[in-house]
C-alpha cells in the first residue's frame, strides 16, 4: 500500500481537495493507496474552507475534514509527500531532512523531465547555500543571484495557484489543476504496479 502525505500552507484548501480526489481517483482505478494531509503552517482543528467544501461535496466526496500543522509522523507516516508549491517542499525538506528522497511537488512529481529536475536541484542546492550564507553573515556574491535567476528561467513552474480568499471559481480552478495532476499521479502509480 502507498501511503501519501498532502502539503499545503494551513490546509483548508489546496491539500484537502488533493487528498479527497486521490483518494476518490485511487479508490475507482483500483490502486491500493491511503492519502492524508498536512499544512507546513496549519493549526490543529480549522475546518476546510468553504468553497474546498463545496467542491468536494459537488463530487460527492466527504469534506467534513480539519486541518493538521506538519508533523514528524506525518513524515514518518507517508511513502511519498506531494506538495502543491516548491515553498511548501522547501518547507518540508528544511523541517524535515530525513523527506529529501521522498519530498516533491506534486506537479514536478508527474511532469518533471531529467532537464528540470536537474535546474530544480541546482537552483534548490543554490538557494540553500545562500541562505547558509546569509545565516554565517557573509555577502552573497552578485554572481550567485544571476546564477538563481537562470536557474529559475529554466526551471517549470511547478506551483498550484493558491486559492486562498478568492472566489468559488477561484477554487474551481486550483481543483483544475489538482485533478489534472492527479489524473497523471494515478497512471504513474498504475504503471509502478
Amino acid at each position: 500500500m502507498k501511503r501519501i502525505l498532502f502539503v499545503c500552507t494551513g490546509n483548508t484548501c489546496r491539500s484537502p481537495m488533493a487528498e479527497g480526489l486521490f483518494r476518490d481517483m485511487a479508490r475507482k482505478a483500483g490502486i491500493d493507496a491511503e492519502a492524508r494531509s498536512a499544512g507546513v503552517a496549519a493549526f490543529d482543528g480549522d475546518r476546510i474552507s468553504q468553497h474546498s467544501a463545496t467542491i468536494l461535496r459537488a463530487r460527492g466526496l466527504p469534506a467534513d475534514g480539519t486541518s493538521s500543522a506538519l508533523t514528524k509522523e506525518h513524515v514518518a507516516w507517508a511513502d511519498l509527500i506531494l506538495t502543491m508549491s516548491i515553498s511548501h517542499k522547501r518547507a518540508v525538506v528544511q523541517r524535515h531532512p530525513e523527506a529529501v528522497e521522498k519530498t516533491y511537488t506534486l506537479r514536478e512529481y508527474v511532469e518533471r523531465d531529467e532537464a528540470a529536475a536537474a535546474a530544480l536541484e541546482a537552483q534548490e542546492q543554490l538557494v540553500a547555500d545562500m541562505e547558509l550564507k546569509r545565516a554565517l553573515g557573509q555577502t552573497i556574491p552578485a554572481d550567485d543571484y544571476k546564477k538563481l535567476r537562470e536557474l529559475q528561467r529554466q526551471t517549470p513552474d511547478y506551483d498550484i495557484g493558491d486559492p486562498f480568499g478568492g472566489s468559488l471559481k477561484t477554487y474551481q480552478a486550483a481543483a483544475a489543476e489538482i485533478e489534472a495532476s492527479l489524473r497523471k499521479l494515478i497512471d504513474k502509480l498504475k504503471s509502478e504496479h
